[in-house]
Order: C-alpha cells, then sequence, then structure tokens
C-alpha cells in the first residue's frame, strides 16, 4: 500500500536535490555587457535583481531536469509495476 504522501515527498526529495546541485554547479555568468543589456531590456534597477532571476530560472531548470531524468531511472529500472 501506498503512502498518501509519497508523491509529495518525492517532489520535495527532487526539489532538495536541484536546490543542492544548485548549489555545487555555479550559474551561467554574464558579461557585463550582456548583463547591462538585459539589465535595460527587461527594466531592472540593479543586478542583484538580474541575478536574482538568473538564480532563480537556474534552480527551476535544474530541478525539472532532473525530476524527469530520476523519473525516467525509477520507471526504467526500480519500479515493481507491470
Amino acid at each position: 500500500m501506498r503512502h498518501p504522501l509519497e508523491t509529495l515527498l518525492t517532489a520535495g526529495g527532487i526539489l532538495l536535490m536541484a536546490f543542492l546541485s544548485v548549489l555545487l554547479l555555479p550559474a551561467p555568468s554574464l558579461g557585463l555587457v550582456v548583463a547591462q543589456k538585459l539589465m535595460s531590456t527587461f527594466h531592472l534597477m540593479d543586478l542583484n535583481q538580474l541575478y536574482t532571476i538568473i538564480f532563480c530560472l537556474w534552480f527551476l531548470l535544474l530541478g525539472t531536469v532532473e525530476f524527469f531524468v530520476l523519473r525516467f531511472i525509477w520507471r526504467r529500472w526500480f519500479s515493481q509495476a507491470d
């Protein structure tokens, strides 16, 4: 019998692993010219706002990739369902 919170714990675990990956893998570093162009394009006040958005997107991207990779691995090799 499956635990009722199993899906919630699975998603939380994957997000935790994505958070650890964000800490271990550096986010994309922009040059000063590119950063200033993006700041003017998105009407940001300072560089901190830009890098906050970049780190949030980086976290979401890695979390999504890890979710699908781990789901594939689980279904392919570890799942007991037929």
